[in-house]
Formats: structure tokens, C-alpha cells, sequence
């Protein structure tokens, strides 16, 4: 059935014609490039892995139109497609193409789901569910990494992140340092491949490393099971430069690069530097010098001394002092690159939010939003995926919501036929090429 509309939308253009724009073309859909979503779900059996750890809240599942997978699938889709609202279900459960990935014909097939079934498809996580889906997640990411062979080394870049809240939610609090009512996410990376390891909502109030050891200690118990002798690397920010955490790396052979807040005595351990930082940049009229050195230190509450690596910087805004706590024997101008290559990871955070919603975690009670973050890991998971592919074809990296500009963000026309269904695409889209790209590496599933 085509949606029509009461009235055409009429414009005037630079041509000698005007246009008129009605809601009748029939079985259109604005994400033609569905079908890859459905290829690398298929892959990875990430909706089917999640879809196993939820409890089904319907009284007679077997007699519902809508299984947990397709459900899952249908939410997960959609957020990698750019819709991050449970209200476009309402229209989307109609789509085509959104239909047929989903296991159902575009015609003769029964729709998806609507908005109120997605809600209680959230509402129904449970703390034991989402347990369950972040150790499904972890065992995703370990059968990915061991694709190549096994591991030598595994980089685990650990980092928080404000996801804001409105209204009475469920553990949400005000934080003092990001001035606003928010939860404040655990999540770790890959740092050498991107992927995505777990995500852990956690109260507003919390601290940055709160849970970081009780989930390292499970999280290297799994990675050591699954690689022995693997190398495993920890990076993180002052947030996490917590005792704690470098007796658990020291204990655990894991080698650390962690920063540190200044204060007054590592402020004094960096001042010659600083002063030599200050000098070079007087008599060179240089924008910037940087120079980068070591020493020991001790914090109060420290068991003993550990090697801290220090940049000073002289610019003309002013000095600029940075710390590092860190067991690796690099150079200390080495050491503190390695260091500020975690900025990158910050950008894979900020693709997670804006690109897969999961600043979005609008639901009442704590434990639907942390299952809502692990379905916008899994859009992740699936728009990363493509991304890799097309690198390993030597397609230029991308940020994801590019990706979903030029690969999925489509108009085609959908005909369901007797023997198969055809899919016909616009033809002056840019994204054409990336098309080619992919069906030379891995043909669509048929």
C-alpha cells in the first residue's frame, strides 16, 4: 500500500517547470544499502547472540507476529540507519526493505513491530539480561580478534563518557564536574582495532574508574583464556590513576600508561623543564617548543615509587604541563605519543554517541538503559564492520556517519516477485562504488 497524501507539496525551481511532490511512489525505501547491515549481522550473529540473553515478557511468544531476534534486529537496524527514536518504528515497520532484512517478504509479509512493542522490548532487560549480553559482546569481540590468528599483543584503551539525562530516570545524578544530570558510561576499546569491547552504564555520581578492576579482572581472565601468552596493554586517562588499578596491572603483568592530574609536587618536578620549555621558545619566536622528559614520584597514598613521564610545553598562551604514570620502558618522548594517541579513541566514543545514539538513553528505569547502550553497541558493531571491510580494500577511513551517508542512506524501489525480490537504486548516488568495493570482497547473502 502506497502512503498518499492529501495534497501535493508544490515548489518553484530554476527551471521552466514547477514541482510537485506527493507521499504515493509506493514501495520506496531511503536505506537501500540494508542488505550489508544484514551481511555483516549475519557474520557476526550479533542480534541472535543478544536476542538469547533476553527473557521474553509476552504471556504466548509463539503466538506473537514479532520473535526477540527480529525485534532486536529491527531496533538495532534502524539505529544504524540513523533513526535513534522507538516513534519511527511506527512508520519504518512498513518500510520494504527494513521489512525483508528482517525476515519478512515486502509485500506479502506482516509489518515489524511498532513503537510501544520496542519500548517493552526494552523495558523487559533485567540485570541478569545485561549481564548476559555484555559477556555475548566480549565473546563477539574475541571470536573477531582471533580472525587474523591469535593476538601478540592486545591494547585496552579505557574511558568514560557523560551521557546526559532528562527528567526522573533511574540513577541518574548531577555531576559536578560536567555540570549537568547525566550517567557516566565505562566503556574499553580495542586500541589497535577499534572494536568495541563493553559498555557499562553506571550512576551519574560515579567516579571515572569505578568497576574498572572488577571488570579487568574478568575481562583478562577471558582474553588470557582465549590467547594464552598474549601481551595485554592498558591507556587510560587521569580519571582512572587510581592505586588500585596499578597494583592490578603490576600483580597481572599488564603494562600501563595512565595519566595523571597535576598538583604541586609533580608541578615542581616538571618546573626546570618548563623553564627550558620557556627559554627555547623566547629566543626562537617559535608558536610552540615541547620538550618531554622523566622522573620518579610517589603519591601519598602509593605503596612505592613508579616512573612518571612529563611534557612541558611553552605557548603563547601560556606553559602547559602534562603528566603520565606509566610501567613501559619507551623513550619518554615515545612513551608520551603513545599516550596522546588515545585521543583517537575519544573520536570512536563520540561516533558511538552521535552516530549510534547511545547518548540517547532516555528510558525510566537504569536497567533499559543499559540494555539501549548495548544495542547502540551492537549498531556499532555493525557500521565499524563495514568500515573495516572497505579499509581492508584500501577505502580511506571514514567516520561512521559518513559511512552511512555513502553506503547506506540510499533511495531504491523494492519489488517483491514470484522467485526473487529486486531492489533498484538510485543511480546517480555517490556510493556506488563502495558497492563494488564490497561485492568483490564478500558477495550478499542470498
Amino acid at each position: 500500500m502506497s502512503d498518499c497524501a492529501t495534497s501535493p507539496y508544490v515548489f518553484a525551481t530554476p527551471a521552466s517547470l514547477p514541482l510537485e511532490a506527493t507521499f504515493d511512489g509506493g514501495r520506496l525505501t531511503s536505506d537501500g544499502g540494508l542488505p550489508w547491515l544484514g551481511q555483516v549481522d549475519a557474520e557476526l550473529g550479533i542480534c541472535a547472540a543478544f536476542a538469547s540473553c533476553l527473557r521474553d515478557w509476552r504471556k504466548d511468544p509463539s503466538r506473537s507476529r514479532h520473535s526477540l531476534e527480529q525485534l532486536v534486529r529491527q531496533r538495532v537496524f534502524q539505529m544504524a540507519c540513523g533513526y535513534e527514536d522507538q516513534d519511527d518504528a511506527d512508520t519504518l515497520r512498513s518500510d520494504p526493505l527494513f521489512k525483508l532484512v528482517c525476515g519478512q517478504l515486502p509485500d506479502s509479509g506482516h509489518d515489524l513491530a511498532s513503537q510501544p512493542t520496542l519500548s517493552r522490548l526494552e523495558n523487559s532487560a533485567t540485570r541478569q539480561s545485561c549481564r548476559r549480553i555484555a559477556r555475548a559482546l566480549a565473546r563477539l569481540y574475541l571470536a573477531q580478534r582471533r580472525q587474523d590468528g591469535p593476538p601478540r599483543r592486545i591494547l585496552l584503551d579505557c574511558d568514560s563518557t557523560d551521557d546526559p539525562t532528562y527528567g526522573n530516570q533511574e540513577g541518574s545524578a548531577y555531576h559536578g564536574y560536567y555540570r549537568q544530570h547525566m550517567y557516566h558510561p565505562l566503556l574499553i576499546f580495542d586500541g589497535d582495532t577499534k572494536q568495541l569491547i563493553t559498555a557499562i552504564l553506571r550512576p551519574g555520581t560515579t567516579h571515572a574508574s569505578r568497576f574498572v578492576v572488577l571488570l579487568l579482572r574478568s575481562l583478562v581472565r577471558m582474553l588470557r583464556a582465549h590467547f594464552p601468552g598474549v601481551q595485554i596493554e592498558l591507556r587510560a586517562d587521569s580519571g582512572f590513576a587510581i592505586p588500585r588499578l596499578y597494583r592490578f596491572c603490576e600483580r597481572e603483568g599488564i603494562a600501563y600508561t595512565i595519566g595523571l592530574a597535576t598538583n604541586p609536587r609533580l608541578a615542581s618536578l616538571a618546573a626546570p623543564l618548563q623553564a627550558r620549555a620557556t627559554r627555547e621558545q623566547e629566543a626562537t619566536g617559535a608558536e610552540k617548543v615541547r620538550l618531554v622528559d622523566e622522573g620518579c614520584y610517589q603519591a601519598q597514598s602509593w605503596d612505592r615509587q613508579r616512573r612518571v613521564v612529563f611534557k612541558a610545553e611553552a605557548t603563547d598562551k601560556g606553559p602547559n604541563t602534562r603528566f603520565v604514570v606509566t610501567t613501559r620502558t619507551d623513550a619518554p618522548l615515545a612513551l608520551y605519543d603513545f599516550y596522546v594517541d588515545r585521543g583517537e579513541p575519544e573520536q570512536w566514543i563520540d561516533q558511538l554517541k552521535t552516530t549510534c545514539f547511545a547518548d540517547r538513553l532516555s528510558c525510566c528505569r537504569f536497567w533499559a538503559n543499559q540494555f539501549r547502550l548495548l544495542l547502540s553497541a551492537a549498531a556499532y558493531w555493525l557500521l565499524h564492520t563495514l568500515r573495516s571491510w572497505l579499509e581492508a580494500a584500501n577505502v580511506s577511513p571514514m567516520r561512521l556517519e559518513t559511512l552511512r551517508l555513502l553506503l547506506l542512506k540510499i533511495g531504491g524501489r523494492v519489488y517483491e516477485l514470484t522467485s526473487r525480490v529486486r531492489l533498484r537504486l538510485a543511480s546517480s548516488h555517490p556510493g556506488q562504488q563502495l558497492w563494488a568495493v564490497l561485492a568483490a570482497q564478500r558477495r550478499p547473502h542470498e
